[in-house]
């Protein structure tokens, strides 16, 4: 039914992870994962293609030689920088008299028009997202199906992505040696792999602080209704230690790891000093000084997170906060985030819904690999949601196609049953 592997990268600013599902008799055998220092890539777009092909090779080459799989194909993220979001709408009729049951042929049929209809010829549709139905009697619907009605509405939310940065994405891939099957935008396959059954009511918040960008994701009872992207990140808080302490970017993104800290300096003495090596050369750092950079970097960019949002939405009507990425794992900034938005926040764990099919498979994996233990998960978390989102679709498409062939002597009877309660 599926190719043996499903390979997904997670192409961000300052690291790429990888990983690879193994399938064989209808389950998943295994799963491999892989992550190398992201280069050629900066705010989200690709400045360095040479570096951006050494890199994918090098991490493609780790996952064959590690999992024993020919890889030739891979899913792909696209940076929320790089995407726009807009409405469509579209309607088509029916029936020319009457009414008639709406099926799925018409649901895809409407969704189609209104994808055409919000499409140009500069960009390219990454996702597209059903935002309601309307019929003859009511609006705001959720699912049409075998309702009756005389016409079918539909509003599309479209998540598009410029052409030229899908062009340049494909083009470093292939001349790593390999074919792009799909795109996915990162939050969007981050957030079918955290949010199960127990997160689909209310207002939600998906927040993907990446290393130069932040992806913002509003859910309404799990259904996607806006993005918003924010020109900050972890290394934001890299670049100030390097400019203020006037330290190579490497030697400042060690420093932060190793020293940064966020919040309550009461237990720090101020007199701790920090010895570096620049240029074979020792010279101290004060801890203090450290301390001092990386907390204003830090709440201001707790402070753009938090006005993104606020054009957005009314901080009064989220009911869940979740958020992902290295950034969180600095002592101290998910404490500062959450005074910042004066609402609670929860660190995104991987849940899948157990309605999924492999769901169990995959679950049962991750929790024996011990390179995803305590919260090294996060690292993965992107590359893990595009390979479950391209199974899943995979598995859709295959029931759809299996259903149709099944169905077709049906579908031929019902299609009388229509016209002829369409004229008598």
């Amino acid at each position: 039914m599926f190719n043996s592997y499903i390979c997904a990268l997670d192409i961000g600013c300052s690291k790429i992870a990888a990983c690879v599902m193994q399938i064989q008799a209808r389950r998943v055998a295994n799963i491999f994962f892989e992550s190398l220092v992201s280069k050629g890539i900066k705010k989200g777009v690709i400045v360095d293609s040479i570096d951006l092909v050494n890199t994918l090779s090098r991490i493609l080459k780790n996952l064959k030689d590690k999992s024993g799989i020919n890889i030739k194909s891979v899913y792909a993220n696209i940076c929320g920088q790089e995407i726009t979001t807009k409405y469509s709408h579209a309607v088509i009729p029916l029936a020319e008299r009457g009414n008639k049951v709406i099926t799925a042929a018409d649901i895809n049929k409407v969704n189609e028009q209104a994808r055409i209809l919000g499409s140009s010829l500069e960009e390219e549709i990454i996702h597209q997202v059903p935002f309601s139905y309307t019929i003859d009697a009511a609006s705001g619907l959720a699912n049409p199906l075998g309702l009756y009605s005389h016409r079918l509405e539909v509003d599309l939310f479209l998540i598009c992505a410029k052409l030229s940065s899908i062009q340049s994405l494909t083009r470093a891939v292939n001349q790593s040696g390999y074919e792009i099957k799909d795109l996915f935008l990162s939050g969007v396959a981050t957030s079918k792999v955290i949010y199960n059954e127990d997160n689909k009511e209310g207002i939600s918040i998906l927040c993907d602080i990446g290393s130069d960008i932040t992806e913002i994701l509003i859910f309404n009872n799990a259904a996607l209704k806006n993005i918003e992207a924010v020109s900050v990140g972890g290394n934001d808080l890299t670049e100030e230690l390097a400019q203020m302490l006037k330290i190579p970017f490497d030697l400042a993104e060690d420093v932060k790891r190793s020293y940064g800290m966020i919040g309550d300096d009461s237990h720090l003495k101020k007199e701790n000093e920090i010895l570096v090596k620049k240029n074979d050369v020792y010279k101290t750092i004060k801890q203090a000084d450290v301390y001092d950079i990386v907390n204003a970097k830090a709440k201001s960019i707790c402070e753009a997170i938090k006005e993104r949002i606020g054009r957005a939405i009314t901080y009064s009507q989220i009911d869940s906060f979740v958020v992902v990425g290295r950034s969180i794992l600095l002592e101290g900034f998910l404490e500062t985030l959450e005074n910042t938005l004066g609402i609670p926040i929860k660190v995104g764990r991987i849940s899948l819904p157990s309605g999924a099919r492999y769901a169990k498979d995959i679950a049962t994996l991750i929790n024996k690999d011990t390179s995803l233990a305590g919260q090294k998960y996060i690292k993965y978390i992107s590359s893990l949601g595009i390979a479950c989102n391209a199974l899943w679709n995979l598995q859709s498409q295959a029931i759809f196609s299996q259903g149709a062939q099944r169905n077709a002597i049906f579908g031929v009877i019902n299609k009388v049953k229509e016209v002829y309660q369409e004229y008598f």
